[in-house]
């Protein structure tokens, strides 16, 4: 069983004692790590978000365990990070992404009428502060790649009617790019990182 595999399994386990009408995260790694539950503790907050990021994960993978990682919860609201590992590969078009993307969408509105969906805006990454091993896969996910990614997630949060939402102001530098302190290798975030963004979100976690 692969890693993937095993978080999965975790989560289904997991499921059998979530408290419905709660908040879901779900992607893939940029998710996954997002300290969310001990930035919650370290801010005296009671609200209750479970994670279901899986690293790795493309959006086809997302897309066949949506079951596990939206829909078995039953969430009031679900926040969504998926696709950059997609814009990763050269062979997948952000089109073909985007097509993928919609299916996510189309089966959590299916399952879940009433449930909010929040369409997350791709972080940027920092080609200058990456390692060198990464510098490879950031030469194909760029942040001019990125910026078209998130235009196309914004039309597509507009055409279901969900919410589209970008909280990355506070992770840029002046050049667009992930601030270098912020980052692991290039492309994922610390937990000064998310400490950044914390309140960011949390307006789109409990607004009404």
């Amino acid at each position: 069983m692969t890693d993937k595999e095993m978080k999965v399994e975790r989560y289904r386990e997991e499921n059998r004692s979530v408290k419905p009408g709660q908040t879901v995260f779900t992607g893939s790694s940029l998710m996954e790590m997002f300290p969310i539950n001990k930035l919650l503790e370290l801010h005296g907050d009671d609200t209750i978000i479970y994670n279901r990021g899986v690293g790795g994960f493309v959006s086809r993978e997302l897309l066949e365990v949506l079951d596990v990682c939206v829909i078995e919860l039953a969430p009031s609201k679900v926040f969504i990070n998926i696709g950059t590992n997609d814009l990763s590969d050269s062979s997948i078009p952000i089109s073909q992404l985007m097509e993928t993307y919609d299916k996510i969408i189309s089966k959590i509105e299916t399952a879940l009428p009433k449930t909010r969906i929040y369409l997350m805006a791709y972080y940027p990454v920092n080609y200058e502060a990456a390692a060198e091993n990464m510098k490879e896969c950031l030469k194909i996910r760029s942040n001019e790649k990125i910026n078209a990614a998130n235009a196309e997630v914004k039309k597509l949060a507009e055409r279901h009617g969900q919410r589209y939402i970008d909280i990355s102001r506070n992770l840029k530098d002046d050049k667009g790019r992930l601030k270098a302190k912020y980052t692991i290798e290039g492309l994922h975030i610390n937990y000064d990182g998310y400490s950044a963004i914390y309140d960011d979100i949390m307006k789109y976690v409990k607004e009404p």
